[in-house]
C-alpha cells in the first residue's frame, strides 16, 4: 500500500484554493493541476507499506499530543523544473505543524521505517508540469492566499491508489487533536 500522513481541509477551504488554481490554470500554457478532492497538506510521505505494518503505524499516531490549529497560507511559489515547474502554496511557519512532524518522523524511523531523507518544507502542491504564459505574475493571487486560514483538528494516515485509472486517496485512519 502506497502510504502518506497528511492534514485534510474542509470543503470551503478546498473550494477556496481551487479557485486560485483555477487562475493559474488560466494563465498557464501546459500543467497537470490537483483536482479539488486530492488537495492536502503532507506530514509525511511513508511510501510503499506492507499491510502488516498498519498497527504499528496507527499506535505512533495514537501517541501525537497536540491542541487543534490554524495553517495560514502566505503565497503561491514553485519549485523550478525543466519539464515545468511544481506550483505550491506557502504555510506560515507553525510550531505545532514542526512539532507533530518531528513526533512523527522521529518515532517512525526508531520503528524502523525508512523515509525520504530532505528538510520538511510544508506546502500544498497545486500543479506540475506547470508552464505559464509569458507576463503572468503569480503574486497577483497572493492576496487571495492570504486570506486562506485552516483550522485543522485531526493528522489522517491516507492511502494512495490508482483505481480505474484514477488516482483516490482514502483515510485509512485518523489522530484527532488531545481535547482539554
Amino acid at each position: 500500500m502506497r502510504l502518506f500522513i497528511a492534514l485534510n481541509f474542509k470543503d470551503e477551504v478546498k473550494a477556496q484554493i481551487d479557485d486560485i488554481i483555477n487562475k493559474v490554470k488560466a494563465n498557464a500554457v501546459q500543467g497537470r493541476f490537483v483536482n479539488e478532492e486530492h488537495l492536502h497538506l503532507t506530514v509525511e510521505f511513508l511510501g510503499e507499506i506492507p499491510s502488516n505494518k498498519l498497527s504499528l503505524i496507527k499506535e505512533i499516531m495514537d501517541k501525537l499530543e497536540f491542541e487543534a490549529f490554524t495553517l495560514q497560507l502566505t503565497k503561491v511559489g514553485y519549485f523550478k523544473r525543466e519539464e515545468g515547474n511544481i506550483y505550491w502554496l506557502g504555510i506560515e511557519n507553525n510550531d505545532t505543524l514542526f512539532s507533530i512532524h518531528a513526533a512523527l518522523r522521529q518515532r517512525l524511523i526508531e520503528e524502523g521505517f525508512e523515509l525520504e531523507n530532505r528538510e520538511y518544507r510544508p506546502h500544498i502542491t497545486i500543479g506540475r508540469k506547470v508552464k505559464l504564459r509569458d507576463g503572468f505574475n503569480n503574486g497577483e493571487l497572493d492576496d487571495m492566499v492570504r486570506k486562506i486560514k485552516i483550522d485543522i483538528n485531526k493528522v489522517d494516515l491516507m492511502k494512495s491508489e490508482f483505481a480505474n485509472g484514477k488516482l483516490r486517496y482514502s483515510v485509512m485512519y485518523s489522530k484527532h487533536e488531545n481535547l482539554k
